[in-house]
């Protein structure tokens, strides 16, 4: 089993778009994983159908007891996320606010604050259209631990490939270099990291190749639109040049991406004959063939 992991410097580059494509095309040959948790959209290429759902819990809440509760402040003082406020006859803590770091609990005089694990998002096993499996997740609102969620994502993801033994487990990562991005770069066999023809993206290319190269992951480039601007098309082409990072594909702006994506689906089966189709096809063939020699 080979993980491909999916990302960009930034979002709009068609990261997940392309990472669709990819999945609908390995049809039953991997496990497709979005691990882009704090605004997951695959599933809605890939007409998953949320079939299995398993709550996921990280990260703790303090919860003041007011029948205990004197109104002393002690938590009050102490609280360096301004996380409690005090009321008439007791305190209450924001649950948006509070960072679970226990300091109020400790410090209560009577006892009255006890630290309980919250629910923080929720994580799906899929059916998708390809009669495939998809995993994915939800980052509940207000939630911390992404990062968690993603190893969480990825974890089931793998566990199922090998199961069913699977050749991929395909990867959609968030976009930028935070926590998400890390944890989805863990364990990957091959990352292939999609820009686009415009300032923004030409820099941000280079941050998160930068960072792939602290794990020294192999690292390939899809450059999209890339007739949106020559001129930083030359210049990404240089920067990969540079790096000694393989360019697998220079994808043209095609308005049939954009009505792939209003009708939910992928472009390759929205347009089985347009030369942007034939290009991913082959962007597939040849990451196919580097994890092979992989």
């Amino acid at each position: 089993m080979r993980e491909i992991v999916v990302i960009s410097g930034k979002g709009g580059t068609g990261k997940t778009s392309l990472s669709a494509s990819f999945a609908y095309l390995a049809k039953q040959d991997a496990i497709v994983c979005d691990c882009d948790v704090d605004a997951a959209n695959m599933h809605l290429l890939l007409d998953a159908n949320f079939q299995d759902q398993k709550d996921f819990f990280s990260g703790e809440l303090a919860i003041i007891d007011p029948e205990l509760c004197t109104n002393c402040g002690d938590c009050f003082d102490v609280c360096r996320f301004d996380a409690i406020t005090k009321e008439e006859e007791y305190h209450v803590v924001d649950p948006i606010s509070c960072e679970g770091c226990h300091y109020c609990s400790r410090i209560c005089p009577v006892d009255a604050i006890t630290m309980q694990t919250q629910k923080a998002g929720d994580v799906f096993v899929s059916d998708i259209k390809n009669s495939a499996k998809m995993v994915h997740a939800k980052l509940g609102f207000g939630a911390e631990n992404s990062g968690k969620l993603v190893s969480k994502v990825k974890q089931i993801a793998k566990e199922l490939a090998l199961k069913e033994d699977k050749k991929y487990v395909i990867t959609d990562g968030s976009p930028g270099i935070g926590c998400p991005v890390i944890s989805s770069l863990s364990g990957a066999n091959l990352v292939v990291l999609v820009t686009e023809a415009t300032v923004s993206g030409l820099h941000d290319l280079k941050r998160v190749h930068e960072l792939t190269k602290t794990f020294n992951l192999k690292v390939v480039c899809i450059i999209n639109k890339y007739d949106l601007n020559r001129v930083i098309t030359t210049k990404i082409k240089d920067y990969l040049v540079k790096e000694k990072v393989e360019e697998i594909a220079r994808l043209p702006y095609d308005e049939n991406f954009t009505k792939a994506v209003s009708e939910a689906k992928t472009i390759v089966e929205f347009n089985e004959n347009c030369e942007l189709t034939e290009q991913i096809k082959s962007s597939w063939k040849k990451i196919e063939n580097i994890l092979k020699d992989a």
